[in-house]
């Protein structure tokens, strides 16, 4: 059986991609050993942000936020795309240093955004402690739900002819061939391996598990209008081993609330941790301290595909039929659109709208940091 592409893993990424090359006019196959979109794609908060913690991420998300922009008149309905806005809280004097530094920042990239004083920051989020010193909302980040807008790219990856064969177990790759569990060989030249934290068919991937839990309350409408981040979320994130958690809310469209965040590196168990879950909470609670009033529903944990410096892996590698769209950690779900673009750049040949080579595998940022 022979593919003019083969992806390996059915998320949000690999869909994506998947998409971007039946469209491209190639004869895609994507393999999934278990459901498609069910992993990290639906265990995240469907957050389309512009992140800025370096250059190429901010290249990155800004790039593919403005493709989630050109797809949503696509999406259905039950993709809740919604541009709520991400606002930004400052809590010190030294966040709201940052406040500004990156409005700049984001001004330098065309990025819009607005400084909100402690009064017009209480008027967009009365439930919002009082004594914040101001934040910065970027009104045109989005939420949506993940599952549903991954399925959007594999319905239109298989209106173009991909194919999605489920049950598939992938247990060797390269070299031009893809092998399965029941001895199954697929040939291709070009062979995408979307495979999340999973890294068995490649162990030298700098890809670690990063563990993280969700809270969903029931429905409140009109409880929360925008996406809520303490900006000391960022100093959380740089954490690469230590256990970390950050007040970060969502709204959703039937007027549930998702908070977050935690972090937690070495702890692969799926179980829920009890001492990270209250951390987190009373986190969000000291932030906002109605929360402790709505009742919750469901609670659950993921894992994200970690690099140590942040970066997806897109692209080639030293196998000329192997190429990468992994290690996306907490920003896939927002980088989906663009890292697929950048993949089919690669495998096409075409030039890329960003510069590709802060993602490469073959970059030494990430060696350095190890």
């Amino acid at each position: 059986m022979v593919y003019d592409a083969i992806i390996v893993g059915a998320g949000i990424v690999g869909c994506a991609c998947a998409r971007e090359l039946a469209i491209a006019g190639m004869d895609v196959a994507i393999l999934e050993s278990e459901l498609p979109n069910r992993a990290t794609t639906a265990a995240g908060m469907g957050h389309v942000v512009v992140l800025d913690d370096s250059p190429a991420q901010l290249a990155l998300t800004s790039y593919s936020r403005s493709l989630w922009r050109e797809l949503a008149p696509e999406l259905a309905a039950a993709a809740e795309y919604e541009p709520r806005g991400t606002i930004w809280i400052a809590a010190d004097e030294e966040e709201l240093a940052e406040v500004h530094a990156k409005q700049a920042k984001y001004a330098d990239a065309g990025i819009r955004s607005f400084v909100l004083s402690p009064d017009e920051l209480a008027e967009a989020e009365p439930n919002l402690r009082r004594g914040l010193l101001g934040a910065l909302l970027v009104p045109e980040d989005v939420v949506l739900d993940p599952p549903e807008a991954a399925a959007y790219f594999l319905e239109d990856a298989v209106r173009h002819g991909a194919v999605l064969l489920q049950g598939r177990l992938v247990v060797q790759a390269g070299n031009g061939a893809v092998r399965l569990g029941d001895g199954t060989v697929f040939q291709s030249s070009a062979i995408v391996l979307a495979t999340g934290v999973e890294t068995s068919l490649l162990p030298w991937l700098p890809i670690q598990k990063r563990k993280g839990h969700l809270v969903l309350t029931d429905r409140y409408p009109g409880f929360l209008s925008h996406q809520l981040v303490e900006l000391g979320y960022l100093k959380s994130a740089h954490k690469l081993a230590t256990d970390s958690v950050a007040f970060n809310v969502q709204p959703r469209r039937d007027g549930g609330v998702l908070i977050g965040a935690s972090r937690q590196y070495g702890n692969e168990d799926p179980a829920i941790d009890k001492a990270i879950l209250d951390a987190m909470l009373e986190r969000a609670y000291s932030y906002m301290p109605a929360l402790r009033e709505l009742a919750t529903v469901d609670a659950w944990t993921g894992f994200r595909a970690a690099t140590p410096d942040k970066l997806p892996l897109i692209g080639p590698t030293d196998d000329p039929s192997l190429f990468l769209a992994a290690g996306f950690e907490g920003f896939g779900i927002t980088s989906a659109p663009g890292g697929a673009r950048l993949l089919a750049d690669h495998i096409l040949r075409r030039t890329c709208a960003i510069a590709c080579e802060p993602y490469l595998a073959a970059r030494n940022s990430w060696k350095e940091i190890q």
